[in-house]
């Protein structure tokens, strides 16, 4: 049986084997899912040349507000005002950027409850900046303040996680022409660069990122995509040291060739696709796609022949979610625009018996979609909605609602994490849902470390269930060399339709009122 800490809480398609000409196989679409989607406010979000979208709550308001980075044109920041729509008030908040935003990160480094934003760029010094949240007072510019202005570099993955357990959020950033770097948070309004001593500074391509406890011995590990033809990385923490301990193992090639600068991963993906209860990994690619199951702490199979993912061509985003609310992970791949090539996206849905069927609707064929891709009920109905971003001439940066009937909507329950004190400092703590009073895993979610086109958001998790029974929730905090899991019992979906449930834990285990 689990061990718990239980407390009453209140309401705050199937393949072919890979092919090698780059072409994809003809896929198999006896799914019975039905699946449309439509463009919400399409004049406001129909502008091109969009690379990265992040989300979070900005003003505390209870509804995901979205930032999209473009390549060269003035950033947007969209407030969610439920249903009133969307506003971009980039301009008067102080991050109507126009710069080539290549990275973008939502985290409460200060520790005052609201998430500020880690911007990464291409082309002129600085690559970074760090706008500091002021809710009423809009955004502020305090990189070169705190430690975090970079002079160069080729910015990519953002992390926010507090690698060494000490309560406050840490900065990884991974760059795609030189070493990655490591920010120890001292919370004194300071950061300081522990790369050395850390032995994190990679000099491989690193392009993706995602961080969570690998081998489950208590504290944060990283897996690193990495591109031209550069072996990826799974560095292991042990004490604030990290080990590369990737080579020999399936996730070092990740699905494609090493040694081939035309191929290398650009996002890996951290998700319990199978439900057991481990983390799988996933690889979106310049060569075929992979999905690895994994088999114990730190040991993924290669099975990217069953089922068989494995489209040779060239990708920008896994994403992971439960569109339908069936209990399964579905998968939303992007593909990339290069070269004066158009690759297609793929919409995937997990059969019953954990296959995957092409059930990509023709309103997202044809949005020329590229890089950014998030998964987000924008507005709390219980489903997920998709956010998408286009760096073509003739994309967009659309925002597709899921237009799943509303019952099913009541299928799912979507949680959020926050440490004792309610700031979010809990990337990478992992929860479970299990069917109330049993050990009959429903599903496993971890808080974002890294997801989309280089990005990270601050979201509730989304659980679809099949019903709407009454569930426990498990979660898992990882730091210290430890893991500590409290639960709460008995949780009614049905009353938190329209809601998050939101839970406060400490380090210890132990969920807060």
């Amino acid at each position: 049986m689990r061990h718990s800490i239980v407390i009453a809480v209140s309401l705050v398609a199937i393949w072919s084997i890979p092919s090698c000409s780059g072409q994809a196989p003809e896929p198999t679409t006896s799914s019975t899912v039905d699946v449309h989607f439509r463009p919400v406010q399409p004049e406001l979000f129909k502008d091109s040349g969009a690379l990265t979208d992040a989300w979070a709550d900005i003003d505390g308001d209870g509804d995901p507000d979205r930032f999209v980075g473009f390549n060269g044109a003035a950033s947007r920041l969209y407030r969610n005002d439920r249903g009133n729509g969307y506003v971009d008030i980039a301009i008067e908040m102080g991050l109507n950027v126009t710069r080539s935003v290549r990275t973008a990160a939502w985290g409460d480094f200060d520790n005052d409850g609201d998430p500020d934003l880690l911007l990464g760029f291409a082309g002129e010094a600085p690559v970074t900046a760090l706008y500091r949240n002021g809710r009423n007072t809009g955004f502020t510019n305090v990189a070169g303040l705190v430690g975090l202005e970079l002079p160069e570099g080729t910015t990519r993955q953002a992390s926010w996680v507090d690698y060494d357990a000490d309560g406050d959020l840490d900065l990884f950033l991974a760059l795609r022409d030189r070493a990655n770097r490591l920010f120890r948070n001292d919370a004194s309004e300071s950061f300081t660069d522990i790369t050395l001593e850390s032995g994190i500074g990679d000099v491989r391509r690193t392009v993706g990122a995602v961080w969570f406890d690998t081998d489950q011995d208590g504290d944060l590990d990283l897996v690193t995509a990495n591109m031209d033809g550069d072996a990826n990385g799974h560095w292991q923490n042990n004490g604030g040291k990290f080990t590369d301990t990737a080579a020999g193992q399936p996730m070092e090639a990740g699905g494609r060739m090493l040694g081939d600068p035309s191929q290398g991963s650009v996002r890996v993906c951290a998700a319990d696709v199978n439900t057991d209860g481990w983390f799988d990994l996933s690889f979106a690619n310049y060569g075929p796609n992979a999905l690895l199951y994994a088999s114990g702490p730190s040991a993924w199979a290669d099975t990217s022949g069953a089922p068989n993912l494995a489209i040779d061509a060239r990708y920008d985003t896994c994403a992971w979610g439960d569109f339908d609310n069936d209990g399964g992970l579905d998968l939303y791949v992007n593909g990339t625009v290069t070269g004066g090539t158009q690759y297609r996206d793929w919409l995937y849905h997990q059969e019953e018996n954990t296959t995957f069927v092409d059930v990509t609707p023709s309103e997202l064929l044809q949005l020329n979609a590229s890089h950014g891709a998030t998964w987000v009920d924008f507005d709390l109905d219980g489903d997920l909605d998709l956010a998408l971003t286009g760096a073509a001439e003739d994309a967009m940066h659309y925002l597709m609602e899921n237009l799943l009937p509303r019952v099913s909507g009541r299928q799912s329950l979507q949680v959020r994490v926050l440490d004792a004190e309610g700031h979010a400092t809990r990337p990478g703590t992992e929860v479970r849902v299990y069917t109330a009073g049993t050990d009959q895993l429903l599903g496993t979610r971890l808080v974002d470390t890294g997801s989309s086109y280089d990005a990270q958001s601050d979201l509730p998790l989304h659980f679809g269930l099949r019903n709407g029974n009454p569930v426990d929730v498990a979660v898992t905090v990882v730091g210290a060399g430890k893991r500590h899991t409290g639960t709460v019992a008995n949780i009614s979906p049905v009353m938190f339709s329209g809601s998050i449930l939101t839970l406060r834990i400490d380090e210890s285990g132990r969920i807060v009122d």
